[in-house]
């Protein structure tokens, strides 16, 4: 698009859905390309242990992509000869593209120095180098392993989620990139050394100096965004503040942020000088909590007029929406919140509740979230979709 100096919030929501892949057609037959698709435009899938639905790393992918093989990721992300992602800090513990791993090894350094890490651990770094370098040759004599299956894994420490030494040691050098995530087993990370697991070409790929790695990192980030203020960009790879502060006026600069007003954004917002502004966005589309474009809740909210937060740690009295609540995207816009669990055991897809935004009548978006619904069913392998509460029973009907 030719630059512009002042976007209407609608331009400005265009851009960034359109960024993140909700403007390209569902394909009939999700393949390992349209997987690499939206990783590649992404950057990086964000993991996490909550599994109520389904691991967040495969949702923005259904979202984009539809019902998709999920075992094009588990190659993606583990396969010895196939991997095209590796597990470090990028937005929280993440996927990322194989080929941004020289851009993350300052971070690595840094946390070798103790940081930009936990304060904690960064203390244990500091008091147990000892133990630390004992685990790391552990490893590197028996091969892959998890915390479990560490010789001498020390005590346990209820303070730390109830981690013992050697799990805090494998943390410790997974953050300094001295051991990487070789697979999964189950949720458990198996750990082992970065030239046993990742492919020597990456491994040998020049080191960029920490400034030019941060500036990649903030191209990276207005690509994937489209559009988005300075604490938006750190916020996608959690760059710190003053990195961030340093660097924008350079991509400024060198023309590769537009600085730009959006209405309604008191903030200064900077576009991607190569993004597409479409007329229309025809998405569909049921987006988790740890998806890039609900990721910076602010945003979201002068997006979308939108106030999103998670309630997994609210407790259950306090909850306003439901414990695990998925923004439905229709057009382009954000229509509804719908409350879903995976209830494995009895092959339902159970829909808690659902909220419409008081701009979208329920019968106007049930239909589009009945078909959302029914494919994310199949896709999970869930036979029924159940809808067991009464206030629910008005779009139930038509999910039926």
């Amino acid at each position: 698009m030719t630059p512009r100096t002042r976007l209407s919030v609608s331009q400005a929501r265009r851009i960034a859905l359109s960024a993140q892949g909700f403007t390209d057609a569902r394909p009939a037959a999700p393949a390992a390309r349209h997987v690499a698709r939206v990783i590649n435009r992404s950057n990086l899938l964000q993991i996490d242990s909550v599994n109520v639905l389904v691991r967040a790393h495969y949702m923005p992918l259904f979202s984009r992509l539809g019902a998709y093989d999920r075992a094009l990721l588990e190659t993606s992300a583990y396969h010895p000869k196939k991997r095209a992602t590796f597990e470090y800090w990028g937005h929280e513990a993440s996927l990322i593209r194989l080929d941004l791993h020289p851009l993350f090894r300052w971070r690595m350094a840094r946390a070798a120095r103790g940081e930009g890490i936990y304060g904690g651990l960064a203390r244990f770094g500091r008091e147990k180098r000892a133990f630390i370098d004992g685990v790391r040759r552990e490893i590197e004599t028996r091969g892959p392993m998890g915390a479990g299956e560490l010789s001498d894994g020390g005590k346990s420490q209820s303070a730390w989620w109830g981690w013992s030494d050697g799990k805090r040691a494998l943390e410790w050098l997974f953050w300094a990139g001295e051991v990487t995530t070789a697979t999964r087993r189950g949720f458990e990370r198996i750990y082992d050394l970065p030239e046993r697991v990742l492919p020597s070409a990456v491994l040998n790929a020049p080191t960029p100096p920490e400034d030019e790695a941060q500036r990649e990192l903030l191209r990276l980030s207005i690509r994937a965004l489209g559009v988005a203020s300075e604490r938006c960009l750190r916020d996608y790879f959690r760059l710190e503040p003053s990195d961030a502060k340093a660097r924008i006026p350079e991509l400024v600069e060198s023309g590769d942020l537009v600085p730009v007003t959006v209405e309604g954004w008191n903030a200064p917002v900077y576009l991607d000088p190569q993004a597409r502004l479409p007329r229309r966005v025809e998405a569909r589309a049921l987006v988790p909590p740890f998806d890039p474009i609900v990721w910076e809740r602010t945003r979201t909210e002068r997006l979308f007029d939108f106030r999103y937060r998670i309630e997994i740690y609210t407790p259950a009295e306090k909850r306003e929406f439901g414990y695990y609540c998925l923004p439905f995207v229709l057009g382009d816009r954000i229509v509804a919140r719908v409350d879903l669990k995976a209830d494995r055991a009895n092959g339902r897809l159970i829909v808690h509740s659902i909220h419409p935004e008081a701009s979208a009548p329920p019968d106007e978006i049930a239909p589009a979230l009945g078909e959302e619904l029914r494919l994310m069913a199949h896709w999970l392998g869930l036979g029924d979709i159940a809808v067991p509460d009464q206030s629910t029973k008005r779009i139930g009907a038509i999910l039926a």
